[in-house]
């Protein structure tokens, strides 16, 4: 792995951090208090490239690779954790499904009005019995003709309430498990799509989350996304995109309560000295940005390997596993150093905390991530022994 970036993957860390800089973190606590996001701001991002990264350009994105992805992930979640959430899922758990699995006719309608930021996009995997355990999902696709009816709530849907177009995921028959899931593309303006209730969050206050409710919703065969039976496949790969993402997300927080920590600490006198002087402070900032690096490198890691083409399910997993929880600790203490001023809202790390820490349970909970690690090293070891 080369460490040096490429002119492009530069040239999009410099761009991404500069709207992150000077358009999100200024206004990322009105963002939170007001808990909305600014449509111009994300057409605005559009404008950048920085809603569809890596798709590619005759699709109405950037067509660049999945670590210039990360790069530009990490920068915008410096800036506002709910407005890089949205280029995430544009990007990534949206735009990667159909760019892997849909029809030419699919990737032309739905992927550049989602780069453009003209339309809104969401992914729906979870349900309120279907968390950790995707197979259980109880959303049914009935067929029926030219459609499949959909009967059934989802849960914990981000951008549910305000999505043009949703990848849903439901079963065709329940008995079988994973392999009677099926993934669709939904649009939110037909018969039988109504949203339920928007959840009232700890973090990324800006991003809704909502439930969607499917009665006798009828979604067209065209938008069946790949085969019948391949919807639990579907949403496994795409997750692996997610996770990397997620790493990138939590990464790019905890950077930017590194910076205020450090930049505080400063500026901040105690007992007649900056408190940069005090070792017990100058531990904490070394020990955040150790931490930082190296949760930094297994991210950019994971999006290198998916660029080879190389197994990336194990390190996507990693990626997200620690990448989040780094985020949380390093947020943690930069709370710690600020002291009292670090549990204001003034100081914006008591945000970020909130934020990162839903790094830790959305796109798969930790517990599950190091299931999937456990999983996939007895694997190579087992196969090492052969």
């Amino acid at each position: 792995m080369n460490f040096a970036l490429t002119d492009e993957q530069t040239f999009v860390r410099d761009v991404a951090r500069k709207f992150a800089d000077e358009k999100l973190f200024p206004r990322a606590g009105e963002f939170d208090h007001n808990q909305k996001l600014d449509r111009n701001l994300i057409r605005e991002m559009a404008e950048l490239g920085l809603m569809g990264v890596k798709v590619p350009e005759q699709y109405g994105g950037a067509g660049l690779d999945n670590l210039a992805y990360a790069i530009s992930i990490e920068e915008l979640a410096r800036g506002c954790a709910s407005h890089a959430l949205v280029a995430a899922v544009h990007g990534s758990l949206f735009a990667m499904p159909i760019i892997e699995h849909g029809t030419e006719e699919q990737k032309r309608k739905y992927l550049p009005p989602v780069c453009s930021g003209e339309k809104m996009a969401a992914y729906s995997l979870s349900e309120a019995g279907a968390g950790s355990d995707a197979g259980s999902l109880t959303l049914s696709a009935q067929d029926d003709g030219d459609s499949y009816v959909l009967n059934g709530t989802k849960l914990w849907v981000t951008h549910g309430s305000i999505a043009d177009y949703i990848i849903v995921f439901a079963t065709v028959n329940r008995e079988l498990r994973t392999k009677g899931i099926a993934a669709f593309i939904v649009e939110a303006d037909k018969p039988g799509f109504q949203v339920g209730k928007n959840e009232v969050k700890m973090g990324f206050k800006a991003s809704p989350t909502a439930e969607l409710i499917f009665t006798d919703y009828r979604v067209p065969k065209a938008n069946l996304l790949g085969q019948v039976g391949r919807g639990f496949n579907i949403a496994m790969e795409t997750l692996n995109h997610g996770r990397i993402s997620v790493g990138a997300q939590s990464v790019g927080m905890a950077q930017r309560a590194f910076e205020i920590a450090a930049r505080y600490s400063l500026d901040r006198k105690q007992f007649g000295a900056a408190i940069s002087t005090f070792q017990a402070i100058q531990f904490k900032l070394a020990d955040m940005q150790a931490k930082i690096h190296s949760a930094r490198l297994v991210t950019y890691e994971a999006a290198w390997r998916k660029d080879q083409g190389l197994p990336v399910a194990k390190n996507a997993a990693i990626a997200k596993m620690y990448g989040s929880e780094i985020g949380t600790q390093v947020a943690h203490q930069a709370i710690q150093i600020l002291g009292g001023f670090g549990y204001t809202h003034e100081y914006n790390v008591e945000r970020i905390y909130r934020d990162v820490r839903l790094c830790e349970i959305f796109e798969g909970t930790n517990e599950v991530q190091r299931i999937v690690v456990a999983r996939e090293l007895l694997k190579e070891a087992a196969e090492a022994v052969r």
